[in-house]
């Protein structure tokens, strides 16, 4: 997601938003960089940041993305607590995993926020590529990144394999694994986290998006797809 230009009392930052230039807080807090090209991420109470008049929003790309929410994160379950790795390149994500591991995409789309909106995912699995473009109707961004995430984790349920799953949401990550407080869509961060204890093993990893990740590029269409179209497509087997 891209940044906005924001005073913080008497400094410019830029600060974490939507394509629509609103700010991505949690519990009134929401991530900020001090400037562009820095990878050090802080969190500053939304009350005390103001808009700067003419500004106009700056491309993710400009941000490295060392930040707390990109160290990779497991899901939590009852006999597991959350852990984190640095990200290592390899053919098939960003993280290194055995050759065995189920790799999954999600990726969620809005057409407005709230709006219109859609998921993506893609799953590779069982030497398999599979498919998924759903249209959720009106909601908001985070509900679809959510619901990608909820999706990734019915189609892997019961797996004994090794599952990595990949959202270029960093407030999926916080609510999931980082122990954010949901201000909203309670009930779907709680229904996903308990999906998400039906995987056996499963990591969740944070990408950058639109950075030329074959697979996030792809969830990403298809999220697209299920908002322009207003439909959805089962899933498929490519």
């Amino acid at each position: 997601m891209p940044f906005r230009p924001m005073m913080l009392r008497d400094s410019k930052v830029f600060a974490r938003c939507d394509d629509n230039g609103e700010l991505e807080a949690v519990s009134g807090r929401v991530e900020i960089r001090y400037r562009k090209g820095a990878g050090k991420a802080y969190q500053a109470g939304v009350r005390n940041l103001s808009p700067i008049a003419g500004s106009t929003i700056e491309a993710d790309e400009s941000f490295p993305t060392e930040s707390p929410d990109t160290a990779s994160a497991s899901a939590t379950t009852k006999k597991r607590t959350a852990k984190s790795s640095a990200s290592k390149k390899s053919s098939r994500g960003p993280v290194d995993h055995p050759e065995n591991a189920i790799i999954a995409y999600g990726d969620g789309a809005c057409s407005g926020n709230p709006g219109p909106a859609g998921l993506g995912v893609v799953v590779m699995m069982d030497g398999k590529r599979f498919e998924l473009s759903e249209y959720l109707g009106q909601g908001t961004n985070n509900i679809a990144e959510l619901t990608a995430m909820l999706r990734v984790a019915e189609k892997c349920a019961g797996q004994k394999v090794p599952v990595h799953a990949y959202t270029d949401s960093s407030y999926s990550i916080g609510v999931l694994t980082q122990g954010w407080k949901a201000k909203a869509n309670q009930e779907l961060v709680a229904t996903v986290k308990a999906a998400l204890c039906a995987v056996p093993e499963i990591h969740l990893h944070y990408v950058k998006g639109h950075a030329g990740i074959e697979l996030n590029e792809r969830a990403d269409e298809l999220a697209r797809e299920a908002v322009q179209n207003r439909a959805s497509r089962a899933w498929q087997v490519i």
